[in-house]
């Protein structure tokens, strides 16, 4: 019930102003204005072109495969939008109270493919199958480093609760070895939380696990330099050429919806999730202007704002990564993941095990 009553309406409000932005990010990038006709400085540019997409005629053409073609989006959508239920959006606010929510969003995220493949093959057009096909390698290939930098938070924070998890990034008990060097300094540490207790200064080694996870779920989502199944230059639009209105407009809110998911696991898994990023030591331990107080209101208002703020800042990375860097080559992109990602991601597998030990 919680998804349908506010995840599902945040998604489709930030599909809405996330096309705004990325345009405008894109033409500051390039030194132009942007949407600047609809609305105020072109506010309501999206808002009209959704209106348009609503409006126009869902054509099918007569050689696709009929059923599997007007699903194939529908299919896409529902594990992005299905994977938003074990993420805490603040402290206490999340849809579903899952052990094993990580391994969940990594298992059901992988349900996408199955429907971009039944969307280029069944579109009955080698330009979208070639998308397809591309784009099932890319997503698979690019789910083992994922995974491996995953792995390495997992066993760093010991659970695959993302509650656990962000509730661990908070607070830091008093007899933390990777703290010893303000205890020295005579630092009461007992209720330090903010960006010290965020996972990749816990465990130093996760910054790199972070550019794993980070360039991984840019991939994943199919965005520059990783877009090669939509490479407009070879393919045209890649396994989404047939669509229109509606079923197009699904699409393009599941590619934007990985977005938002993989923005706000990385900040969840990396980056304190919805904690603090000031250091709450001694006075400052439950400022309300930075953190609230859990349990009222304050505290889930300031949650979901610094959870959203750390998301929104990924998100822009993204969108200036794409207007910055070229497309890769497939065969690029397969070497970065097979000769590069993986193996790094194998070894601080090995490394986070030792500091885990060495920790204890």
């Amino acid at each position: 019930m919680l998804a349908l009553i506010f995840y599902l309406p945040f998604l489709l409000v930030f599909a809405l102003f996330g096309v705004y932005a990325e345009r405008k990010v894109s033409a500051w990038i390039q030194d132009r204005l942007g949407p600047v006709d609809v609305g105020p400085k072109g506010l309501l540019q999206t808002l009209a072109d959704i209106l348009k997409l609503m409006m126009k005629e869902d054509i099918i053409p007569k050689a696709v495969d009929k059923p599997i073609f007007k699903v194939a989006p529908i299919i896409i959508f529902m594990p992005v939008f299905a994977a938003f239920a074990v993420l805490p959006f603040t402290n206490g606010l999340y849809g579903s109270h899952s052990n094993v929510g990580v391994f969940y969003v990594l298992a059901i995220l992988s349900l996408e493919v199955l429907g971009i493949l039944a969307a280029g093959w069944s579109s009955n057009n080698k330009y979208s199958l070639y998308g397809a096909m591309r784009s099932a390698a890319q997503m698979v290939s690019y789910e083992v480093p994922m995974g491996l930098s995953v792995l390495c938070v997992v066993m760093t924070c010991q659970s695959l609760n993302t509650e656990v998890i962000s509730f661990q990034q908070g607070i830091l008990s008093q007899d933390t070895n990777y703290l010893f060097g303000l205890k020295a300094l005579g630092i009461d540490i007992t209720n330090v939380g903010g960006i010290l207790s965020w996972n990749i200064l816990r465990n130093p080694f996760l910054i790199i696990a972070f550019v794993i996870f980070f360039i991984s779920s840019l991939a994943e989502a199919n965005r520059a330099p990783f877009d090669i199944p939509e490479a407009e230059s070879e393919l045209i639009a890649g396994y989404h050429i047939e669509y229109s209105g509606m079923r197009f407009a699904f699409m393009m809110l599941s590619e934007y919806g990985v977005m938002l998911l993989g923005s706000v696991f990385a900040a969840v898994l990396f980056l304190g999730s919805w904690n603090t990023p000031f250091v709450n030591i001694g006075s400052f331990a439950l400022a309300d202007w930075t953190t609230g107080t859990l349990g009222e209101i304050s505290g889930y208002i300031w949650g979901f704002v610094w959870l959203m703020s750390k998301a929104f800042v990924l998100i822009f990375i993204q969108m200036w990564v794409r207007w910055t860097l070229p497309r890769l080559r497939v065969d690029q992109l397969m070497s970065l993941c097979w000769k590069y990602l993986t193996p790094a991601g194998l070894l601080l597998v090995f490394i986070t095990g030792v500091w885990r030990l060495w920790m204890i």
